[in-house]
């Protein structure tokens, strides 16, 4: 496990894909549906960002690393 919580909000704000920046909630769950991730306890919980970078998909990486740059500034 890495330490870092990737939550709904990295998820929705990772810019780089689309028009708008991140995933609507549709297309998050879908898109957790693909890779067997459990969608209810992401939105509880959040997801280890190791889980999301073993997945391998540019998407994952983007938003890890997303996620480690809003944490670094405090947010």
């Amino acid at each position: 496990m890495s330490g870092l919580i990737v939550r709904l909000e990295h998820v929705r704000s990772v810019p780089g894909f689309g028009v708008r920046p991140g995933l609507c909630t549709g297309g998050a769950r879908a898109w957790f549906a693909r890779y067997g991730l459990d969608w209810n306890a992401f939105r509880r919980d959040g997801i280890d960002a190791a889980v999301l970078e073993a997945t391998g998909d540019a998407f994952a990486l983007a938003v890890v690393a997303y996620a480690r740059e809003v944490e670094a500034r405090g947010r």
